[in-house]
């Protein structure tokens, strides 16, 4: 069977994606096996069985990877989101939050690894434009969070303090979550990471809700 023309760009663009894709995904588990310092670009290429020049057939560079790996995985947080936003817009109070901490504590070795790659690619000018880009969508996925919080705090279901106050309660509960994972003071306790971090997910559903608390409401 000969292909058309259109089919065989459709085919080859495909390949191209797929192997960024291969690239990505590699890379990723590099960092998370190896850590940000040890891992080059010749040693991607060689794992992910492809040529150096390959490599750079599609990313500039290093530093050009680690920025996808980010923007990947903060695509990714948002959609899950924006997904919880439209069931507790449903009426399942709980789902965004629900939302919020799955995609944080799905894989926290990834989450470590997308914070320690800010830290790194914070002040890099390479790649400006991409970091600004997910600053976007980060804000973005705040302001959807605080818009729903308030619609919560006025149907009576959280707590009436100013709603940023329970967007960042949960990032500590998450951030805490994440760290836990990786410190070895906690080695012998931890027989079941999965089993805790489903724990602390259940408990950030219910913190904040409207008669949990017994504190006065902030002035602001």
């Amino acid at each position: 069977m000969t292909l058309s023309s259109t089919e065989k760009i459709r085919q080859k663009k495909q390949r191209f994606l797929d192997r960024e894709q291969l690239i990505i995904d590699t890379a990723l588990n590099l960092l998370i096996d190896r850590g940000l310092e040890k891992v080059t670009v010749a040693e991607i290429a060689s794992k992910a069985g492809i040529g150096k020049g390959t490599v750079y057939k599609h990313f500039e560079s290093k530093a050009q990877i680690m920025m996808r790996i980010m923007l990947d995985y903060q695509r990714s947080t948002a959609a899950s989101l924006r997904v919880g936003i439209e069931a507790t817009d449903k009426g399942n109070p709980g789902a965004v939050v629900k939302a919020y901490f799955e995609s944080r504590l799905a894989n926290p070795a990834l989450d470590r690894l997308v914070q320690q790659l800010e830290i790194r690619l914070e002040a890099d000018a390479s790649v400006s434009d991409q970091m600004e880009q997910l600053m976007d969508i980060r804000r973005s996925s705040v302001k959807s969070i605080n818009d729903m919080v308030e619609k919560l705090i006025s149907g009576g279901i959280l707590e009436d303090v100013p709603p940023h106050y329970h967007y960042l309660a949960c990032w500590a509960l998450a951030q805490g979550a994440v760290d836990v994972c990786f410190n070895r003071e906690f080695d012998d306790e931890l027989d079941s990471k999965k089993g805790l971090l489903k724990f602390i997910t259940d408990i950030g559903m219910t913190m904040g809700n409207k008669g949990q608390m017994r504190t006065k409401k902030p002035t602001q």
